[in-house]
């Protein structure tokens, strides 16, 4: 069963940080797609299985932005 959550990230401004935001989630074990809006900064995450908040905001903060 796949999982499905949406996240705010916060500083993202352009298309190079949208592809830092999705390369790095898409990093994370289970993950199997990565959405960004940038206008909003909701970020959706498809996985495997339900990921902790933990694990979001490593990846977030390791390609430089925040979990709002």
């Amino acid at each position: 069963m796949s999982s499905t959550t949406t996240w705010a990230v916060t500083g993202m401004t352009c298309g190079h940080c949208v592809a830092s935001v999705t390369e790095e989630l898409k990093e994370v074990d289970g993950v199997t797609d990565v959405q960004v809006d940038l206008p909003t900064g909701a970020v959706v995450v498809t996985s495997e299985a339900e990921l902790s908040r933990e694990a979001v905001e490593a990846a977030v903060t390791e390609a430089g932005y925040q979990l709002a």
